[in-house]
């Protein structure tokens, strides 16, 4: 095999690693160097441009690749909706109740971790391991419609926002949801009746989803290392809220899996519940709560993807098992 094949091969099997280390890097060498710091508010306007774009494509493509029939709810999905719901209440709960608790910064940083919807792109992930898309992109759906529900029932009672209203506080959070996971599903089952062969000719990128993704992804890796390096947070509140998305990293993916595996869709279920709308969350921080929040869903963008990561390895592992004991 020649150099440049085995390039090709690499960057194909890590995609995900190099995406994050590039976001990293190339935040990092942007901030070390001061004569790059005027090109600095054309770089937000192209990401705040490109970034949605790079979603809406993504997602179109995806959902050219789900039946409508398939977008049904599942009893896991029940399941996973109350796991969040009631975690996030229930540490609403302890604010209400000790409003001048010292570590409300950290609980508030736990709630955002734990009632952020599913990442946009976690169907492209679940297909690369061999989970149900559909099934998670109904949950999608569902969570963030119930995401707009409780954040403005309980947020007001926690950390209240003059000027905001259930009314207006819902409507900003649909506002946020429609145009990056419903407008692109509707338009993608449009193309499938519509343009048939348009979508059979789209249905040959099957791959394009996930390497749109990962350009995404070193451009959301990059954004969040721009927040925590410039984060007024203290170091100590800042390593606490490191940990704290981590606790609730691994404990969503280990529920989503223990829950689905009752139901046969362990990978679906595990994505849906650990795989974050970090970029969301982040705004959810922003706008409903202390700012500060806003750096638990950085820490949590840098562990769900490490763990995706570490996934698609040992899945391709698995398949070049498989391919292996077919050749014997």
């Amino acid at each position: 095999m020649g150099i440049g094949k085995r390039t090709i091969k690499f960057v194909r099997n890590w995609t995900l690693p190099l995406a994050i280390a590039a976001g990293i890097a190339s935040y990092l060498i942007y901030d070390s160097i001061p004569a790059l710091s005027p090109a600095g508010p054309y770089l937000q306007k192209f990401t705040a441009v490109a970034q949605p774009v790079m979603l809406f494509a993504m997602l179109f493509l995806s959902f050219c690749r789900i039946p409508p029939h398939d977008m049904r709810p599942r009893k896991w999905h029940i399941w996973l909706i109350a796991f969040q719901v009631l975690s996030f209440s229930a540490l609403a709960g302890i604010l209400i109740l000790l409003p001048d608790f010292e570590g409300s910064v950290l609980v508030e940083g736990a709630m955002l971790c734990l009632i952020c919807p599913t990442a946009t792109a976690a169907a492209v992930v679940t297909g690369k391991l061999g989970g149900n898309m559909a099934g998670l992109t109904t949950y999608t759906i569902l969570i963030n419609l119930a995401v707009s529900v409780v954040v403005p029932a309980l947020i007001p009672f926690v950390h209240p926002v003059e000027g905001i209203s259930f009314i207006s506080a819902a409507g900003l959070i649909l506002a946020q949801v429609f145009p990056l996971l419903i407008a692109p599903c509707l338009l993608a089952f449009i193309v499938r009746y519509t343009m048939p062969r348009f979508h059979t000719w789209l249905l040959r990128f099957e791959n394009l989803p996930f390497y749109i993704w990962a350009v995404s992804l070193t451009l959301a890796i990059a954004v969040t290392m721009r927040s925590i390096v410039h984060s007024d947070v203290s170091w100590i509140f800042e390593a606490g809220l490191g940990l704290v998305s981590l606790i609730c990293c691994v404990l969503q993916f280990s529920v989503g899996k223990k829950i689905g595996k009752k139901y046969g869709d362990a990978i679906s279920a595990g994505q849906s519940l650990g795989q974050k709308n970090t970029v969301f969350a982040i705004w959810m921080g922003y706008t409903f709560m202390s700012p500060i929040t806003s750096v638990a869903g950085g820490f949590y963008c840098i562990w769900h993807n490490i763990f995706n990561s570490w996934q698609l390895y040992r899945r391709r592992k698995e398949l070049d098992l498989i391919s292996s004991s077919q050749e014997r």
